[in-house]
């Protein structure tokens, strides 16, 4: 007779679980490591072989082009264009090999690039490191202009108070299987493709970049930021900071069509966030809902009613309108659409 355990041993089980998960984070630091030290040595290559003089001249802006069509060809989307540009300017701005740093992935590194100010991105890499910021940390940060802000500040408790509960329930593993940026290094199979994440999210991406394109003042803050009642938790799509509105944006986007009670929840949403998140020296928080139906895009911008005058006199002439972000999202939706048609157009043809 076959002996049944009723009750699962508890100490087993956590010993277990403790194995499993350092085992994981030691697989995926691993692979950082190596991404990040190939990645510098790539743009290491790069960088001395457009140095030389006759060679420069003779690719000059085509080099890195035709490089990519060439290891993309071979390696996946992980080495196009773009992805070439960020590796050079990577070994550019970080020169000395033994300076980096093992506890930072490739996707902190990226981060870290946008900031121009060394002594600023130095700042950044010790506060990522010694905080254990993950990626979404560090971006977060540094489009809050964080260490901006704590220079400025004449109460630096309260910055760092502010910056450290926003990160706090950021500060998760990454998860190794659904890393876009892991899987391209790899090469793995679908690599890059728009059906590892839904539409939503994929417009999401390129309304955040449209908006920190603009040049108008926006910095990025977070993504899906919750902002909870005593009985309630909600999530914000996309938070922004207008520096010169000296404002916060809330951006949320609907699938389907626009209902009173979509509008009702973004007005709820711009008079938490005064209430929870906007400081003494903030204007009033306006908040932008973006419905995505599938024959028209529709944009409304949600202000309460005692900051209408101001939205009209001062917010309009900074934020971009509502036929701006429509054609945006129209022209964004239509090509997101198109690529997907087109994979699983593939997809069925190679299954066949």
């Amino acid at each position: 007779m076959t002996e049944t355990l009723t009750v699962l041993p508890t100490d087993l089980l956590v010993a277990l679980r403790g194995l499993i998960a350092q085992s994981r984070q030691q697989a995926l630091r691993a692979v950082d490591n190596i991404q990040v030290m190939t990645y510098w040595q790539v743009g290491q290559h790069i960088v001395e072989y457009e140095q030389k003089g006759e060679n420069r001249a003779a690719f000059g802006t085509r080099l890195l082009t035709q490089l990519a069509e060439q290891l993309t060809q071979e390696f996946g989307k992980g080495f196009d264009a773009s992805n070439l540009r960020y590796m050079r300017l990577f070994y550019q701005a970080f020169p000395i090999r033994d300076a980096l740093r093992h506890e930072l992935a490739w996707t902190h590194y990226r981060l870290l690039l946008r900031v121009q100010n060394e002594q600023a991105r130095q700042w950044y890499v010790t506060e990522a490191i010694s905080q254990n910021w993950s990626s979404r940390a560090l971006e977060r940060q540094i489009g809050s202009m964080y260490y901006e802000r704590l220079l400025l500040s004449q109460d630096k408790k309260a910055v760092t108070a502010e910056a450290d509960a926003t990160t706090k329930a950021e500060n998760t593993a990454r998860a190794f299987v659904r890393d876009p940026v892991m899987l391209e290094f790899l090469g793995l199979p679908s690599t890059g493709k728009l059906l590892e994440s839904k539409l939503e999210q994929a417009l999401m991406d390129k309304l955040q970049a449209f908006l920190l394109e603009l040049g108008k003042g926006f910095a990025f803050v977070a993504r899906q930021q919750r902002i909870s009642t005593e009985t309630k938790d909600f999530y914000i799509d996309l938070v922004f900071y207008n520096y010169l509105l000296k404002c916060f944006v809330l951006i949320d986007l609907k699938t389907g069509e626009l209902t009173h009670q979509d509008i009702g929840q973004m007005d709820m949403y711009v008079r938490m966030y005064d209430d929870l998140r906007r400081g003494d020296a903030d204007n009033p928080t306006v908040g932008i809902l973006l419905c995505e139906d599938k024959d028209q895009s529709v944009v409304r911008y949600s202000v309460l009613h005692d900051s209408e005058k101001l939205f009209a006199s001062r917010y309009k002439l900074v934020l971009p309108t509502e036929e701006q972000l429509r054609a945006e999202l129209d022209k964004e939706r239509a090509a997101l659409q198109q690529a997907l048609s087109l994979q699983k157009s593939d997809e069925s043809e190679s299954a066949a």
